[in-house]
């Protein structure tokens, strides 16, 4: 790709970004994370997203005198532009605010099911799961909250006009970008889109894919930006974008009706708080249950010195992976929407409940998942495509959002007429209680569809205070490894005193209880850390991709923003001033 094949309106946005942007595009991918081993650094904000066209914006923003919120509303809508595998305005997702005073709000603008949902909806007349309908096409869709919950997030606390942090990504979609490497082996790899007349003829130009360095113009896009530019964030729910997402919805066998736009709203949640060695955690509730499990985890583990284990070392890991397996038995039964059904939150992140389940730890053998059950009884009645960015901004608000299609471009739906993918997230309902669903997650009765419901999510946005100050953010994609992403690199940066940079570029490792197996990235694990976790027992299989895109800003003694992208998305980086 060529550093200057920018559109003119990034000429604007600043020299110091360009060079940036055009230092990081040319690194080979597996070179990023080496070269900047240490964190970015800058005096008064930082924006770590998974685009770096996304980063520009958001710090654009802060400079024309927004705030956070402001700017990770705008970093959001462009992300909708230019990482379409997960970025979005037709998927949903969490937003969790700190600002500078210490108010905390959790934004669910999760997706909902639409009103003519039924618990059986993806179930033959056997009773068993209808192979696609819940991850592809407009059946699979749940009811968008990405523009609601921007809207809220906005309106209560940013500073800026809804037209203002729209019009970045109006005029990305209108001038276009020049595509990379990643975006242009994303596209190849997408064959769903090939499966929808509209997402076909939008993604791959005149039948061929995308090369890297051509501009990509959505056109489409930009005309449904610009309609909620100027008229609002209601306009997707109530005017002529809902008109034409219902229409679509109608024709296509989708269930979302122009009511259920229309009555979709966001929820603002109290996030769960914990400590960790002393440290506190604050995170997002239910129906995340990455919040619980990431707290529960910790818990577990606070009784071990990891320190002294060391980094990586089969006896952390071994003791980590135990813990994550009881951790998710307990997500399999006990947590939903909230809404929906009672989750016992408070003795799930209570340390006397982690001390229970981690008496149940051999240290010396793994314990097979067909031996663990949930701690607690069961109340009775997304890709891993998501993505996340961190902003802190000179006052010290802190916003930490991840959103999602859940599956690669979602349902891999376009609606005519618009340039929005559609998400698949009815696949994050339990279609069948005890059936694995697309992440090979087993969910309960406590996840089962119901009309206007949220699915169950692992989105885990997380703030970490130190002596009750702001100390870092995080989060990242990937699914049910979101949560053992954010688990690894918290303790990366308390237990093995990494920096930000080093605790996200460190290999990973994941458990969910079933499938009784421990998922490790390529070249993540030394020979003998393999023979030695196996000999006590575990079952090992390397992934064939990395995990998660986590994406955090670190505040230092000194005030500093310190800023890190994960090397594991070479489009990914962390911008400030």
């Amino acid at each position: 790709m060529k550093p200057c094949s920018i559109p003119l309106f990034w000429k604007l946005a600043g020299r110091s970004f360009l060079i940036l942007v055009c230092v990081a595009a040319l690194l080979p991918p597996q070179m990023k994370g080496q070269v900047a081993r240490q964190p970015v650094r800058a005096r008064r904000a930082m924006v770590a997203s998974s685009s770096s066209f996304a980063s520009q914006v958001g710090v654009k923003i802060l400079q024309e005198g927004g705030n956070a919120v402001d700017a990770a509303v705008a970093v959001g809508l462009a992300l909708a532009v230019t990482f379409p595998v997960a970025g979005n305005i037709g998927g949903g997702g969490f937003m969790l605010i700190r600002m500078a005073d210490g108010r905390t709000t959790a934004i669910d603008y999760r997706e909902t099911a639409p009103a003519r949902a039924s618990r059986n909806m993806y179930l033959d007349a056997n009773g068993n799961p209808i192979p696609e309908k819940s991850t592809l096409g407009y059946a699979a869709v749940g009811v968008p909250g990405t523009v609601a919950g921007f809207d809220l997030a906005l309106r209560k606390y940013g500073r800026l006009k809804w037209a203002q942090v729209v019009a970045p990504a109006r005029r990305l979609a209108q001038e276009g970008f020049p595509v990379s490497y990643a975006f242009s082996r994303g596209l190849r790899m997408a064959e769903r889109l090939d499966r929808f007349p509209d997402s076909r003829r939008i993604f791959r130009r005149d039948g061929n894919y995308y090369a890297e360095g051509e501009v990509f113009r959505q056109p489409e896009l930009a005309a449904t930006l610009a309609r909620l530019e100027k008229r609002g964030p209601r306009e997707f729910y109530e005017g002529e974008t809902a008109r034409r997402i219902a229409a679509a919805m109608a024709a296509n066998g989708g269930y979302i009706t122009l009511d259920d736009l229309k009555n979709y709203r966001p929820v603002e949640r109290e996030p769960l708080r914990g400590t960790y060695r002393g440290y506190e955690i604050i995170t997002f509730p239910p129906p995340s249950s990455g919040g619980i499990v990431l707290l529960n985890v910790l818990n577990q583990l606070e009784g071990d010195n990891l320190a002294a284990l060391g980094a990586g070392s089969a006896e952390a890991s071994h003791l980590l992976i135990e813990a994550m397996r009881r951790a998710f038995a307990d997500r399999a039964t006990l947590m939903g929407d909230p809404d929906f059904v009672t989750v016992p939150v408070a003795e799930l992140i209570s340390k006397d409940y982690a001390r229970a389940r981690r008496a149940t730890i051999d240290p010396q053998r793994a314990t097979p998942s067909a031996d663990i059950r949930p701690g607690l009884d069961a109340p009775v009645s997304e890709a891993s495509e998501t993505t996340h960015f961190t902003v802190v901004d000179t006052e010290g608000n802190i916003v930490t959002n991840t959103y999602t299609l859940n599956g690669p471009y979602g349902s891999g739906v376009t609606v005519p007429g618009t340039g929005i993918l559609l998400n698949n997230e009815m696949d994050d309902f339990a279609a069948k209680p005890g059936a694995p669903n697309y992440y090979q997650l087993v969910q309960g009765e406590a996840n089962c569809i119901a009309p206007g419901k949220r699915p169950l999510s692992s989105m885990t946005p997380t703030i970490v205070l130190k002596e009750g100050r702001p100390w870092f953010a995080i989060g990242s994609p990937g699914g049910p490894t979101i949560i053992s992403t954010v688990v690894q690199v918290v303790i990366n940066i308390i237990d093995h005193r990494m920096n930000l940079q080093q605790a996200i570029d460190a290999p990973r490792l994941h458990h969910q209880w079933l499938p009784d197996v421990v998922m490790w990235e390529p070249y993540g694990m030394t020979a003998d850390t393999r023979r030695a976790l196996e000999a006590k027992g575990h079952r090992l299989d390397i992934v064939p991709r990395y995990n998660g895109d986590a994406e955090g800003v670190m505040i230092d003694e000194t005030g500093i923003r310190l800023g890190a992208s994960d090397p594991r998305n070479p489009d990914a980086l962390a911008v400030g001033y």
